[in-house]
């Protein structure tokens, strides 16, 4: 890369956002509002039910509750600034401030990336090695485990985020896109933008790929192991310990796959916007809705606590 003269002139950036149309921007804005609101409350809710239930003081909703923290971190760094751009005119983000969403942004994904991978770790050890279990996830080692996915995630982060603000910004300042994201903020420099995507296909796929083959490699011992089960309660049981990670899984790695996997262009861009969508306002939405609804533990510890 050649070296440039810091020639950034670029103080602020515009968001383009998701739509113009005003009468739909105040259905997207209640729509998105509503979607916020259940995250928040789903999210919390889980975290004081898991804390409040002695039954389930376990690793596994350990790392569940410590899935609700960040799901409410990982959603708060960009809903509420684009639940606000939707009032006004001009979709603007200080130069400073998108550089923040963005760092905030990729500590959330990545650790996430992670954190599921630890889940599917946790379940292998359950129905494997049931004996050794406790002494295998003991808390100080549950600890250990959440405290390196966001090691992970603040590492990935500070690359991407360090490189992009070391490039330079001539302007135009639009960003395609409702926050800022990588690939729409390296459109905008006027900086060889090469060793950004370098990174982006170094670490990014090597995120992706090793929490991937910990998630098939951990989940093709689980299937294995219940075949063998032979009675036809025990295999279901075991099942619906799974079902809930599983669906997680599969929307979380699902719409990042289809963000980073495919080439990106113009043409795409819409279509990325509503993948974003999926991957960081609705997906920790989900996340409680789907443990609570398909979890049979989760719903007698919340009719206990309601008695209370």
């Amino acid at each position: 890369m050649t070296p440039r003269e810091n020639n950034t002139q670029v103080t602020e950036f515009v968001l383009t956002g998701l739509t113009d149309s005003l009468q739909l921007q105040i259905i997207l804005f209640v729509l998105f509002l509503i979607v916020y609101v259940v995250t928040l409350v789903g999210n919390l809710g889980m975290i004081v039910l898991i804390w409040c239930s002695p039954q389930l003081h376990t690793p596994m909703y350990f790392f569940l509750s410590s899935l609700s923290v960040l799901d409410i971190s990982y959603s708060s760094s960009v809903t509420p600034k684009f639940l606000t751009d939707f009032f006004r005119k001009k979709k603007t983000i200080s130069f400073a401030g998108c550089f923040t969403q963005l760092y905030f942004y990729a500590i959330g994904a990545t650790t996430e990336c992670f954190l599921l991978a630890v889940m599917a770790y946790d379940r292998y050890v359950a129905i494997c090695n049931p004996l050794l279990y406790l002494v295998t996830m003991s808390r100080r080692r549950c600890i250990q485990l959440v405290a390196l996915s966001y090691f992970a995630g603040t590492i990935n982060a500070l690359i991407h985020t360090v490189a992009a603000a070391r490039l330079s910004y001539c302007g135009p300042n639009i960003i395609n896109n409702f926050y800022c994201e990588g690939p729409p903020l390296y459109a905008l420099s006027c900086s060889d933008i090469f060793l950004n995507y370098i990174l982006i296909f170094v670490f990014v796929g090597f995120n992706m790929i090793s929490t991937i083959l910990t998630v098939l490699t951990s989940y093709t011992y689980i299937l294995v192991t219940i075949l063998k089960i032979h009675s036809a309660k025990s295999r279901q049981k075991a099942f619906s310990t799974c079902t809930s990670h599983l669906t997680a899984i599969s929307i979380f790695y699902g719409c990042s796959g289809f963000m980073y996997a495919r080439p990106s262009s113009k043409g795409t861009r819409s279509v990325d916007k509503i993948a974003s969508l999926f991957y960081i306002v609705v997906t920790p939405m989900l996340n409680p809705l789907i443990y609570s609804l398909r979890n049979q533990e989760v719903k007698d510890a919340l009719r206990k606590v309601l008695k209370r």
